[in-house]
């Protein structure tokens, strides 16, 4: 399916972000850029809802972080590099308190669990991280953990829930105008895939 939107609009419409960003509006922080889409032709009380994830070439937040529940060779790979990581005997010291897990699930953006590690979070930790959306990422030993924290940071997700509004970040103002376009242009094809009646929608 090829897309509606011309590569001059894109790179245009990058531009205009970051100048802003840059020149009219300059914040003391990184500013994340957010894609706002309203769909039209879209009943969210009928059509059927519709969710999916799309990796971008960029990563959209770059202070994105992913903690990893391990076994000890997932954790010692995490701390090696600078991931934050913690061992199933310390998932047991939160002894299922509610707010304990809550306060991990707002520490960090993302968890990667090693595959024995994950069966056992439920138990160990209660329904508060997949309450909070953040139930962790399976990671076996044959995957590179860099690779899939990598994959993690770079992956949006799409999910249309009560209301024809979505909005998702799909980059930050540090990015050069190529690989904000590149972020943008690849969230609304994919988006345009998911929907029943693509670029009617």
């Amino acid at each position: 399916m090829s897309s509606k939107i011309s590569r001059d609009t894109l790179f245009e419409t990058a531009q205009n972000v970051l100048n802003y960003s840059t020149q009219e509006k300059k914040r003391n922080f990184v500013e994340t850029v957010e894609l706002q889409i309203v769909l039209k032709n879209f009943d969210p009380s009928r059509d059927k809802r519709f969710s999916g994830t799309v990796r971008l070439r960029h990563i959209p937040k770059p202070k994105f972080t992913v903690c990893v529940l391990g076994d000890e060779s997932h954790c010692d790979e995490a701390r090696a590099n600078n991931i934050p990581a913690m061992t199933i005997d310390d998932l047991k010291k939160f002894n299922k308190d509610k707010k304990l897990v809550r306060k991990l699930s707002h520490q960090y953006d993302a968890f990667l669990a090693s595959d024995v590690v994950i069966r056992q979070i439920p138990r160990i930790l209660g329904p508060g991280l997949n309450k909070a959306g953040k139930f962790p990422t399976a990671i076996t030993h044959s995957d590179s953990l860099i690779q899939k924290v990598e994959e993690i940071k770079s992956t949006i997700k799409f999910q249309a829930k009560k209301t024809i509004c979505l909005a998702v970040a799909i980059g930050n103002v540090n990015m050069t105008v190529e690989e904000l376009a590149a972020n943008i242009n690849l969230s609304v094809n994919f988006l345009v895939s998911l929907l029943k009646k693509n670029w009617q929608n």
